[in-house]
């Protein structure tokens, strides 16, 4: 009976963490949206092609945890988005900035069957590298800013 009831135990805490949503945190935006989790990475891909951003990488948990572990879990992909005219001048500025590269944005699906498009801002991400970057990789990060703000506000548009 304690196994039966631990596994019931453990069963609904994993379930509630695989669907638990991405909250606001210092350098992050966070996004929900009313589309659902298919539909959104497939805006976020269409977005970032607007924006001249290439899909540099692309894993999702939900695709391994079904091929590896024959296990359903809530949607969830992380897409590595970049392009040679910002890694040049990044690297020119901070060869360990590229370490950041490619910047990703994270698609998760909440309980309500939407999804929440969320990333780290590149001002942040580069922040650790501006005493060696200085003002150049400070106008890359802005600028980056800006790109993916673009991306996300019309990737989570209705």
């Amino acid at each position: 009976m304690f196994r039966l009831l631990t596994a019931a135990i453990v069963t609904v805490v994993a379930a509630q963490t695989a669907l638990a949503e991405v909250r606001e945190r210092p350098g992050w935006v966070v996004l929900q949206t009313t589309h659902d989790y298919a539909t959104l990475a497939k805006r976020v891909k269409s977005a970032a092609a607007k924006q001249k951003l290439g899909v540099v990488s692309q894993a999702s948990a939900t695709v391994g945890a079904k091929k590896v572990l024959n296990k359903t879990i809530a949607g969830n992909t992380v897409i590595g988005l970049y392009h040679p005219r910002f890694a040049v001048p990044m690297l020119e500025a901070s060869v360990a900035a590229g370490i950041e590269a490619p910047i990703r944005v994270y698609v998760t699906e909440n309980a309500d069957k939407t999804a929440t498009l969320s990333y780290k801002k590149p001002s942040h991400l580069f922040s650790a590298y501006m005493d060696e970057g200085g003002e150049n990789l400070q106008k890359l990060a802005t600028e980056l800013d800006l790109v993916f703000e673009a991306l996300a506000t019309e990737a989570a548009a209705n």
